[in-house]
């Protein structure tokens, strides 16, 4: 089978298209020929050897996929034939891949196969943010950064699916047109974006900031939250790390929420079920539609990783396998 290797942690560039044996699955594995595989930021940054798990070269990246079952273990609630969309975690990149059946989701027919590998990563890790670390409450108003973004996209769909408000900050105006056409109420250039969330909440802020982006903007963000507001930490595609003064925090009643979706799951991988079948009425619905940039073939694996390294994407980036 055609597979994506990493050869050497030298960034996007060092992909590699190759042929490898198709995946033996264990007992417990589902066996799916892949149709379409996510790229996600965990994906450039293992091509550099900076993520917090670090395989030895060569290996498959591309931690998830949709497609269709080729075979199943008993019990596992899958048939040969069922579309499904899956986490891997790694060896998605490839035209097969055996993955724990716990991480294996049924796919609505109303989805193509290209928005199912959308979904694991960014709307899981959304649900667990926004849900269980954020207590979104639907009267409440959301600032999310990177709105462009796969994460961003989600973020915004997910708290609107809840009933929230939602203000969007871009960094120009055809990220805007994203974050609009995934349901923002208002969106905000990300140069003055406090000024302009103080005047769009009558100087009230908001009750919840999701953060992928980190770097200089993470202050201002504290200074935008409403008294009892939580700002959602989930990662660092600005490259910096920021650092926060906790006198901030105890005069405003405020929180910095750390959010390792990761994590959580990795001890109880059950919960990832758990976390789709809440999510499944609003795929069902409509709701929840991933925002699709152009598709990349396997062979420009190396261009797709690229397109999110360097911020230049606008909506999530998909692979086609078949």
């Amino acid at each position: 089978m055609r597979a994506v290797h990493v050869t050497q942690l030298d960034g996007p560039k060092a992909v590699r298209i190759v042929d490898l044996a198709e995946p033996e699955p264990g007992a417990d594995q589902v066996l799916i020929d892949v149709h379409a595989a996510g790229v996600a930021f965990p994906d450039v940054l293992l091509t550099r050897g900076m993520y917090q798990i670090k395989p030895e070269p060569p290996f498959v990246p591309g931690s998830e996929v949709a497609g269709v079952v080729r075979s199943a273990p008993e019990g596992s609630g899958f048939a040969p034939g069922d579309r499904v969309a899956a986490f891997p975690a790694f060896g998605g990149f490839a035209e097969r891949v055996a993955v724990d059946a716990r991480l294996v989701f049924p796919l609505p027919e109303r989805l193509s196969f290209e928005a199912g590998a959308a979904l694991p990563m960014n709307y899981l890790t959304v649900h667990f943010a926004l849900s269980r670390r954020g207590r979104l409450r639907a009267d409440e108003t959301v600032l999310v950064h990177g709105a462009a973004g796969g994460i961003g996209t989600a973020a915004i769909q997910y708290a609107c699916a809840l009933g929230a408000r939602v203000v969007a900050v871009v960094s120009s105006e055809a990220k805007g047109q994203v974050a609009r056409r995934a349901g923002a109420h208002d969106v905000v250039p990300v140069d003055g974006f406090r000024q302009s969330v103080a005047e769009l909440t009558g100087g009230r802020g908001v009750d919840l900031v999701v953060d992928p982006v980190g770097g200089d903007r993470f202050t201002d963000s504290l200074r935008s939250l409403a008294p009892e507001g939580r700002l959602l930490v989930i990662g660092f595609t600005g490259g910096e790390i920021p650092t926060v003064k906790v006198n901030r925090l105890l005069l405003n009643n405020i929180e910095v929420v750390g959010v390792g979706w990761g994590g959580f799951w990795l001890p109880r991988p059950e919960y990832l079920r758990e976390q789709w079948t809440e999510l499944l009425p609003h795929l069902e619905a409509g709701h929840l539609d991933p925002l699709l940039g152009a598709p990349y073939e396997l062979a420009d694996t190396a261009e797709a990783l690229a397109e999110l390294d360097e911020r230049r994407a606008l909506g999530k980036v998909v692979i086609r396998v078949r």
